[in-house]
């Protein structure tokens, strides 16, 4: 709640978290066990105690995955943390007698852990009502893909395509872009989609209900995968042999909309991206993003350039893939860093970070955003993410001492200028 109070002091009024899943091995969000589970790591050390009727309602509202989630976890537990392919056959394979036996054997486990989940979500809509409160908005993040060694994949198997064993035939990933000379090959299986269509899309339906009652904004993150997803043999070690297969993503943003008529989304459509993607996301109103690190080259159509922000977009000045600014900028040779300065019509100065903010703030898109490490104007060790490795990455954690005590009115005078802030 202080976390609320700063921001809306700040005069801010959008916060964007990364997926409150639970992250995997290597601590990232975007490679959870559940698509749905909130991670225990976010409980707050001071709970309230379960409120037995409130969980029995939870419990019933959130059927639809949490008892599969539950025992998937015990599961987990009794085979050692293994993948669930590799579990023996009937558990594998979802034999319904073993499942009912495993359920009232752990009956103590499973109930633990549904009352976490309750307890994680009674303490999220505590920090939500808080949010409406001070009118800030809560944004919300969803991978596209699910991870494989997931719930969602061992309670749905058919909708993934997977082999007789559970194993992905194909797998997801990105051709070589600007991140990766070889591609990034995330290893996620791929939906099978013309058994969602068949099902109206009920799973899809089921997750998004859940991300609209924890946020009032959601980003889909590869949105460009409801087009068109990069088919990797499960094969191929990197993701350069591929191919691009089709996806009804315009059949799955109606049946959505029919359920969820304002569908508050962001499209993260950063990379290459094709104009039957551009399509599908004015189609239905969607924001897409910029990257204002991305806008320093010699292309006047480069879309990431101030001068070509238009207003459905959500700017960055970075964004949890990218190094901070400061990080960033020091990476620059002398002559691309001049340019920076030319490009932005700005004589130099040591505050990259808060020049890049202020640039942010006084573009035409809809919604600016920084991440806190470019507030508090940090260097690179304090970057979030490096796509394309698995070593070092999602642990930068803020620290309330990081925070200068001028910073929110600073802030605030920042959103004031650029015509930003709202006023109760």
């Amino acid at each position: 709640l202080r976390w609320i109070d700063f921001i809306a002091s700040a005069g801010l009024s959008v916060w964007q978290v990364l997926p409150l899943v639970i992250p995997d091995a290597n601590g990232s969000p975007y490679q959870s066990p559940s698509a749905f589970a909130m991670n225990p790591g976010l409980l707050p050390t001071k709970d309230p105690k379960v409120n037995a009727s409130e969980f029995e309602e939870y419990c019933t509202v959130e059927a639809a995955w949490l008892e599969d989630f539950a025992l998937f976890e015990v599961l987990k537990q009794r085979f050692g943390d293994r993948a669930w392919v590799d579990w023996p056959d009937n558990f594998r394979n979802r034999d319904s007698t073993s499942l009912r036996r495993v359920a009232l054997d752990a009956r103590a486990e499973v109930t633990r852990i549904k009352q976490q989940q309750y307890r994680l979500d009674r303490a999220w809509k505590r920090i939500r009502q808080h949010a409406r409160d001070r009118d800030v908005a809560l944004f919300g993040d969803i991978p596209v893909f699910i991870a494989h060694d997931s719930a969602d994949t061992w309670a749905q198997p058919e909708d993934f395509l997977l082999d007789e064993d559970g194993q992905p035939t194909h797998v997801t990933g990105v051709p070589p872009d600007y991140f990766s000379e070889t591609g990034q090959r995330w290893g996620n299986p791929h939906y099978r989609w013309e058994r969602m269509q068949q099902e109206d899309y009920a799973w899809w339906i089921t997750r998004m209900a859940r991300q609209f009652e924890l946020f009032d904004l959601v980003r889909i993150d590869h949105f460009r995968g409801l087009v068109a997803v990069w088919m990797i043999e499960a094969s191929c070690d990197t993701a350069i042999d591929g191919h691009w297969q089709e996806t009804p993503g315009d059949a799955l943003l109606g049946a959505l909309r029919a359920r969820f008529p304002d569908l508050p989304i962001v499209a993260e459509d950063l990379g290459i991206i094709t104009e039957e993607v551009r399509a599908l996301r004015r189609t239905y109103g969607f924001p897409g993003m910029s990257v204002l690190q991305f806008a320093f080259d010699h292309f006047d159509d480069n879309p990431h350039k101030p001068a070509n922000i238009k207003p459905d977009t959500v700017m960055y000045t970075g964004t949890h893939d990218n190094d901070t600014c400061v990080g960033w900028f020091s990476g620059l040779e002398p002559h691309e860093k001049e340019f920076v300065f030319e490009l932005l019509g700005v004589a130099p100065t040591d505050d990259i970070a808060g020049l890049l903010i202020d640039t942010v703030m006084h573009s035409k898109a809809d919604r600016a955003i920084a991440p806190l490490q470019d507030y508090l104007g940090l260097d690179g060790s304090a970057r979030m993410n490096t796509p394309g490795s698995s070593e070092g990455n999602w642990a930068w954690r803020f620290e309330w001492d990081m925070l200068p005590q001028s910073l929110a009115a600073q802030t605030r005078a920042l959103v004031a200028a650029s015509g930003r802030l709202y006023e109760r």
